[in-house]
């Protein structure tokens, strides 16, 4: 396959060509902004209501701002190993180099330049609540429908899981696009109590997820070194014999003493 120059200047509004719901949606969204808002992307915040997002101008090395931020989003799995991405809203050099790494992944030209081909691909692997096509909020949350009863706001919970579910996306697309199960994501305190979990886990926070499928727990484990997790527990680690648990808390933790 050839590889796609990624830096040609998009137009206004990043269009992508899917079914005429999803062209009447962007439409109505580039008549309201010329680049998105909170306001205009209100399910970036994790209400009911969505809106798909889409960046408005090119972003490389040195820019800030949201859409930058929701760049990090959607790149923080493949910050390389035992690297995790920032998302603080600065594009810096860890952005750039996330950025080329996606690009390498899905046959584009590393430039480390987010531009219209680079948002095309996005948006095919992007659903219109912004999670990835392969994961959901519901698989994420197997305790409740409202991800409220934890550690943070239902809000917030949501918005840690889209993070989590982002960097499964790229685990999932480095291991050759075989499905992923998620056997449990967020809990509540009292889902949480009932499983016997730990009493500040992750789970709580919707950071965390417990991993099967069709690859091997090692499998899963030594991959997810090079997707963002902070922390990763696989078999020989106790009580961990059956999943693969990844989070992105903010202390690292690297334990599957049968694997790695």
């Amino acid at each position: 396959m050839a590889l796609v120059i990624d830096h040609l200047p998009p137009p206004i509004y990043s269009v992508r060509r899917r079914t005429m719901p999803n062209l009447s949606r962007r439409a109505m969204l580039a008549a309201a902004v010329a680049i998105p808002t909170t306001a205009a992307t209100v399910a970036l915040t994790g209400g009911t209501a969505h809106a798909e997002y889409s960046w408005g101008r090119t972003l490389e090395k040195g820019m800030r701002g949201d859409d930058v931020a929701q760049l990090q989003v959607r790149v923080a799995g493949w910050p390389g190993y035992d690297n995790v991405l920032a998302i603080d809203g600065d594009f810096g050099p860890a952005t750039e180099a996330a950025v080329s790494r996606f690009q390498g992944a899905y046959g584009l030209s590393r430039t480390g330049i987010a531009g219209s081909r680079t948002f095309e691909k996005i948006y095919a692997i992007q659903s219109a609540d912004n999670t990835p096509i392969h994961f959901t909020y519901a698989e994420l949350n197997k305790c409740n429908s409202t991800y409220g009863g934890g550690k943070v706001s239902a809000e917030a919970a949501k918005i840690n899981a889209r993070r989590v579910m982002w960097r499964l996306e790229a685990l999932r697309h480095a291991l050759g696009d075989e499905p992923i199960t998620v056997s449990s994501g967020f809990r509540s305190e009292a889902c949480n109590d009932a499983v016997d979990g730990a009493p500040d886990s992750q789970h709580m926070y919707g950071r965390a997820a417990d991993l099967t499928g069709s690859h091997s727990l090692c499998t899963l484990a030594k991959q997810a070194r090079n997707h963002g997790f902070n922390v990763i527990l696989g078999p020989g680690y106790s009580g961990h014999g059956d999943h693969v648990h990844v989070d992105i808390g903010s202390y690292h933790q690297w334990s599957a003493p049968n694997c790695f």
